[in-house]
């Protein structure tokens, strides 16, 4: 079975699907692999260092292709599939990350172009797909990265240091959302020498800021089910926000460095600090807001931009993890390289749909929206049957001789 992997198509994106340590993995497992040519370069990743690995390096895009049953990039939606698409081969299947819940019409293309579609921002958060974890991983680089960003920009240092100048005072850096990427920006700041605070709305994030080194804010606002079977803090209504909100604005007044990670899949990320509450902040105080790219969880966000209010700076980065791609690159190939694992049995990918892992994360197979949440979100009506039929053999052979 050939995998291919192209050189990202999407605008300012750094990272390669796979690095050579990737490559090594699965050619042991009797799978071949095409690079195309120059797809790693911006991670630090050369052509003759995946050929020492054991894979093929496709001179151009066609080539790379060419009777591959499997393709891989990050981004696998938006103006990068439509790109995409017209090089691809029925039968073929498309592993990325394809931001399915906000866009779920991605899986409804692929299945009329006959491409079978595994979202990797589907992968369940049960244990055994742990190392699957792609936004875990982007999201651990992520909260690094904004503490980075906070220091960076902030007009004082994070530590407490005795001088012969005099002291100064530690900077006070406070997380909004304590998931993967929270809990990572407050052991980041802890060890840049900050005083950390940070608020969940999830009872079970009070021990892990603790845990991390850092302080729980409580606000005594009662809230039910906050969170999903997934790990996610779950939406709430606007009366409890509005609460939220007015409760934060004498935590936020206090801060030197905020950081927001709140983030709601599929949904628009939720405001958590208002106009109004920026006006209270002190001036020279900064905010990275890691939701931007959903809305941003303050109010002036813009994604993609650094914009002043009131003497205060809100940063609103996209594509973090393309900032770091050495590292973001092997985590994130680490991941794809342990799905494709699972599914790869004999030198073939092997659709058990009985296993929540792959159920789960395909979102079209022969022609079909075969995604129960998708469906949903496409009023399309339910499958007859809970498992789509077995794949022909040598699908994408057979289809390619057909046209």
């Amino acid at each position: 079975m050939k995998i291919a992997v192209i050189k990202e198509i999407q605008p300012g994106e750094t990272r390669v699907a796979l690095i050579p340590a990737n490559v090594s993995k699965l050619t042991k497992a009797k799978l071949t692999v095409t690079i195309e040519s120059g797809a790693g370069l911006k991670a630090g990743f050369t052509d003759e260092d995946y050929q020492a690995a054991g894979a093929t390096i496709g001179t151009d895009r066609p080539s790379t292709l060419a009777d591959a049953a499997v393709v891989l990039t990050l981004c696998g939606h938006g103006d990068a599939l439509i790109k995409l698409l017209p090089q691809l081969q029925s039968g073929q299947t498309l592993v990325s990350m394809m931001d399915p819940l906000a866009n779920p019409a991605v899986a409804s293309i692929l299945a009329e172009h006959q491409i079978n579609g595994i979202a990797l921002e589907l992968v369940p958060r049960i244990t055994r797909a742990q190392s699957m974890d792609v936004l875990s991983s982007n999201a651990t680089i992520a909260g690094y990265k904004a503490v980075l960003l906070g220091a960076a920009n902030a007009p004082q240092l994070f530590p407490m240091m005795m001088t012969a100048a005099g002291t100064l005072k530690p900077a006070r850096v406070f997380v909004m959302g304590v998931g993967v990427a929270g809990l990572q920006a407050c052991a980041t700041a802890k060890r840049l020498g900050g005083v950390v605070e940070a608020y969940d709305i999830r009872p079970a994030a009070r021990e892990q800021i603790l845990s991390v080194g850092a302080r729980p804010v409580e606000l005594n606002i009662e809230a039910e089910n906050t969170e999903t079977k997934g790990g996610y803090a779950k939406e709430q209504s606007a009366d409890f926000i509005a609460k939220q909100q007015a409760a934060m604005a004498d935590v936020l007044a206090q801060q030197d460095v905020v950081i927001t990670t709140a983030a709601i899949p599929g949904r628009k990320a939720p405001v958590l600090i208002t106009e109004a509450q920026l006006n209270k902040m002190k001036p020279g105080s900064i905010i990275v807001d890691l939701a931007a790219e959903t809305g941003g969880n303050c109010e002036l966000t813009e994604a993609g931009k650094t914009v002043q209010h009131h003497g205060v700076t809100i940063i609103g980065p996209q594509n973090v993890p393309a900032s770091v791609p050495n590292h973001a690159s092997q985590m994130f190939g680490t991941n794809l390289t342990n799905l494709l694992l699972l599914m790869a049995k004999e030198g073939e990918l092997n659709w058990d749909f009985e296993d929540e892992i792959i159920r789960d994360t395909t979102v079209s197979f022969n022609g079909e929206v075969v995604n129960a949440r998708l469906r949903d979100l496409l009023q399309l009506p339910t499958l007859m049957t809970d498992e789509p039929e077995p794949e022909p053999e040598n699908a994408a052979a057979s289809n390619e001789e057909s046209k």
